[in-house]
Parts: C-alpha cells; structure tokens; sequence
C-alpha cells in the first residue's frame, strides 16, 4: 500500500479506473459479425431434411441461450465486483486521512509532553510551590495520558481497518478477473454457435428459408394447440397486480425491437434482458438471468399464474418470457428474430415464477 494521502489518492484513483475499464463494454464483446452471404448450392430435398436443419438449429440456438446465461451471469457479478472495489477505494482513502489526522494529534501530543520536560509528576510536585497547582497538573496529567492510550488505541485500529480493506480489494479483484475470464469463455461460445446457426441458414436458398420459417410456426403452433387443448386455460384467472400491468406495459412496449445477446434494451434484448428490465421499470429488481430467475423467484402454478409471471422455459431453464394473458407471452426469441408475441406453450415449459414481493 502507498505510504501518504497522495499515494493512496493515486491508489483510489488507479483502482476505480481500472474498474471502469474492465467493466466498460468494447468491441471484444461485440456481437457476433454478419451472416455470410447465402450461397447458391444444391436445393435440400424437402421435408425431412429441412426437418432436420430445424431441429439442428434449435439446438445451436440454444447452446448460444445457456452461454448467453453464463455471460450474463459473469457480467452481473463483475458490475457488483467493481462496485465493492470502488467503494473499498473510498474507504481507503478515507481511512488515510482518518490516519493522517491521527498522526498529527499523536504528535501534537508529544510535542506537549516535550515542552513539559518530560519529568514525572513527582519531579513536578518537588519543583512546585503550590500542592493545588500541582493536584490540577497532575489530574490533566492523568487526563492527557488516558487519551494518548485511546489516541493509540484508534490508530491502531485505524491501520488495521486499511490493511483489511486492502485485503479485500485484493480479493474482489481477483474475482473481478476471473469474471472477465468466464465473459471471455462464454462469449466465445455464444459466437460459435451462432455462427454455426447463420452459416447453416446461409445455404439455404430463398424458398427453403421460408419454408423452414413455416416448419418452426408449425412446431409452435402444434406445441401450443396441445398446451390448449389439455384445458389449463380455463384453471387460469389470474388478474395482474398492479406491478405486472406494469411490467406487461413495458414488456409489450418492446415488440418488434430486436434480439440481441447480452442486450438489456433499450433498442434491443436479450430473453432475461427483457424481463429484467420489465420489472426494474415496474419498480421491483430481479435477477438478470433466466436461470437465477428460475431459482431465486417464488414459484407459483401454471394454472394459478398471472400476467406479469415469468414462464421458464426447458429443462435448463435457458428461456424466459412474460406471460400477458389469454395463454399468450411476450419474448425475445432467439439471434436473428425480434420481441414478439407467442403462445405461452409453444415450448417446453419448466415453471413459472412471480417477481411481485410478497
């Protein structure tokens, strides 16, 4: 640690702008470079084929949604690792002053003692003429030195709260590098797989690509038609609080904007980017992942959910959207496509959860 106010300053400083830059998006975590032009090759054969092209992009794109988890979780804690760090800045800072203040008494203190010679109060009572000039000196002798222990005393305390201070800025920091590793890993991921998805779409010719568009609203439309026909709408009555309209106002205020990984609006979303930022709008936080969403919200019922419920989607709880009611919800999808509405069973549900408090 910096010995003085200037160095410690210089450490503050330096620590906060190292934060900044760390946490500060740049271009290595840009999205993912445009598709390649289509090309001109052989026409798949219809059907199940393109069946198979379907099914091999739902995959990727999912792989990409529980990567885009994984770096939207990395982010989350370094934005809250660079907040301590900034904060235990300050108290560094501060706590050097406090010190420094300190010091100044101490020496102020032995200064005192020095122009008084140092002598022992019985060398004082010798030298005095008058016994009661001697008993005031003597108590304000006793006064003085109670302090002076209690003087000692905090600044002890006081460069021991800097060390562990330093200790924990250590510490936080550390964290903060291996987020920024874990964003770097994830981020690589998520670009694998939609590259591999883009490319993929990108040797279709122009009457496969709309045909495969058709294939996936047909797998929704099929998924949701059998979600509807089991009769679990008619359990759901649910009515929004007054939190969920809001959030639902938000939330269908953003279709037509388009998906982007990592993105938390306003011009674009991810899937738990959307939700989060729904319910930050509506007044209450949440977590910003699909996954942290799944386990730290209250879970309720599918057929006791309201609008304003978040639907978690497959096994990993990968996928997130909102449900506005009438078995509808709002999401962002996937790379590629924008916020849009869907059928609230056109996948694989997990649970539901309800951000309001209570």
């Amino acid at each position: 640690m910096p010995r003085g106010k200037r160095g410690l300053f210089t450490t503050a400083v330096t620590v906060v702008c190292a934060v900044t830059v760390l946490a500060a998006p740049g271009t290595a975590f840009a999205s993912p470079s445009p598709s390649p032009t289509p090309s001109t090759g052989p026409t798949l054969a219809p059907g199940k084929d393109l069946e198979a092209v379907r099914e091999k992009l739902d995959k990727l794109y999912r792989a990409a949604a529980r990567a885009t988890d994984e770096y939207n979780a990395a982010e989350e804690k370094a934005d809250k690792q660079s907040d301590e760090i900034v904060k235990l800045a300050k108290k560094i800072v501060k706590g050097q002053e406090r010190l420094e203040q300190l010091k100044e008494r101490a020496g102020a203190a032995a200064a005192a003692q020095y122009r008084g010679g140092g002598l022992p109060p019985e060398a004082h009572l010798m030298l005095s003429d008058d016994p009661q000039e001697f008993l005031d000196g003597a108590g304000r002798v006793r006064e003085g030195q109670h302090a002076t222990k209690g003087l000692i005393g905090e600044l002890t305390r006081t460069q021991e709260d800097l060390e562990q201070y330093a200790e924990d800025a250590s510490a936080q920091w550390k964290k903060l590098e291996a987020g920024r590793k874990a964003k770097a890993v994830a981020q690589k991921k998520i670009e694998k797989q939609i590259a591999q998805a883009e490319k993929l779409e990108s040797e279709l010719r122009k009457e496969e690509q709309e045909r495969l568009a058709e294939l996936e609203k047909e797998a929704a439309d099929k998924a949701q038609t059998a979600w509807l026909d089991s009769g679990i709408l008619q359990d759901i009555s649910g009515k929004a609080s007054e939190q969920g309209k809001k959030a639902v106002a938000y939330a269908t205020a953003q279709i037509g904007k388009p998906y982007r990984w990592g993105a938390e609006g306003p011009k674009s979303y991810d899937c738990s980017g959307l939700t989060s930022q729904a319910w930050i709008s509506a007044g209450r936080g949440i977590p910003r992942t699909s996954q942290e969403q799944w386990k730290q919200l209250r879970h309720i019922d599918v057929q006791d959910m309201r609008p304003g419920d978040l639907i978690i989607y497959f096994d990993d709880a990968s996928h997130v959207a909102m449900y506005v009611g009438d078995g509808a919800i709002v999401h962002a999808p996937r790379p590629g496509r924008h916020v849009t509405l869907a059928g609230a069973g056109s996948m694989p549900i997990l649970g539901v959860v309800r951000p309001d408090a209570g």
